[in-house]
């Protein structure tokens, strides 16, 4: 961890479990300016992480006979996707990001419009949309009528929050709460974590770390965005936790006792989808798995927001458990041709990654 802080981040914390034995640990600052140290038990914004709660609920719902999973989305939700992407696109292809409906954000942040073209982009809109409060079904408008990324089924699939938008929306459709209440009462809750929440306002609630944006080199010095409106990611990618809640829900999860046994089998079923970051990742229902070669797999996920990144995976069997967090995100400049260059934080955070995974 000490050598990620010496690679240029600002402040990390994390929670290793092994067992019965557990380790936390928190290096470098929760503030640039003041110096205030980072501490193992923050509240953090962990970004998609939030996908593996909101596909549990879904799961949930499908176990009770209200959602079928290869049933087309057009029977729940026919105004949000009418005709006949409705009726080609299922539950299970938004899910796993197959459904080919375009990424919502470049639409509702102009400066980002050129994505992935990322020398095209700029931070102007993240800023002007601080306290912005989105409408989902607005945000989904903008990912339905943009151009499809792909063919409903169709692999590799493409990665997008458009798609758990509208998996908040079916949730509120069949159980008559909204998605984040009925999350909360049904995951959060169930699995007894007591420091993980939808926010209510733009503000984190209890210690929490400034989290710093730098958009590739954009943001020099890199701002801090802890206050935001979550809004423009919803049941996507607006959850806070902890490190320690995440390790428990992971572990919870993996061992059955968040959905059965026969519904985590089908959020371990991956198939080939092009990640954010533009690479071929396997991903199953909200979860996507991690493996080096003689070793166990991992399953977990990762998520990242303005300024703030987390990463939670645990073994197979649930007994090894890693989640870290980092309050800098996009440290990477852009090189000649407009490609992230290589920085001393990516090594850095995969040699973590390993030690904590894999001891």
């Amino acid at each position: 961890m000490e050598n990620v802080r010496r690679a240029g981040m600002p402040g990390l914390f994390a929670e290793v479990r092994d067992g019965d034995t557990t380790w936390r640990g928190a290096v470098g600052v929760a503030d640039v300016d003041t110096g205030r140290p980072v501490t193992a038990d923050m509240r953090h914004r962990v970004g998609s992480i939030t996908k593996t709660f909101t596909a549990a609920a879904v799961l949930q719902q499908v176990e009770s006979g209200r959602i079928g999973l290869d049933t087309p989305i057009g029977r729940y939700l026919p105004k949000l996707v009418p005709g006949e992407r409705g009726d080609a696109i299922t539950v299970r292809m938004l899910i796993n990001h197959t459904s080919g409906l375009a990424e919502y954000l470049p639409y509702a942040y102009p400066s980002l419009k050129a994505f992935p073209v990322l020398a095209d982009t700029g931070p102007q809109s993240m800023d002007d949309n601080r306290l912005t409060r989105f409408h989902p079904t607005e945000l989904i408008g903008m990912g339905v009528t943009a151009p499809a990324v792909g063919a409903p089924g169709g692999t590799p699939g493409v990665y997008s929050n458009t798609n758990y938008l509208l998996l908040g929306e079916l949730l509120e459709q069949v159980t008559g709460t909204t998605a984040e209440r009925y999350i909360t009462r049904n995951v959060i809750e169930r699995a007894g974590l007591d420091h993980t929440e939808f926010p209510a306002g733009p503000y984190v609630d209890g210690p929490h770390s400034r989290i710093y944006e730098a958009w590739f080199g954009m943001i020099d010095p890199p701002r801090d965005y802890s206050v935001y409106d979550m809004s423009w990611v919803g049941p996507a990618a607006s959850l806070i936790s902890t490190v320690a809640d995440l390790n428990r829900f992971f572990g919870m999860l993996l061992a059955g006792e968040i959905v059965r046994p026969s519904s985590l089998e089908q959020m371990q079923r991956t198939v080939p989808v092009v990640s954010q970051e533009g690479k071929v990742i396997d991903y199953g229902l909200g979860l996507h798995p991690t493996e080096t070669p003689g070793q166990g797999t991992f399953w977990g996920h990762g998520g990242t927001v303005w300024g703030a990144g987390a990463l939670s995976m645990a073994s197979a069997d649930g007994k090894r458990q890693m989640s870290v967090a980092v309050n800098l995100q996009r440290w990477n400049r852009l090189d000649s041709s407009g490609r992230p260059q290589p920085h001393p934080i990516d090594d850095a955070l995969a040699a973590l990654y390993r030690v904590a995974m894999y001891g």
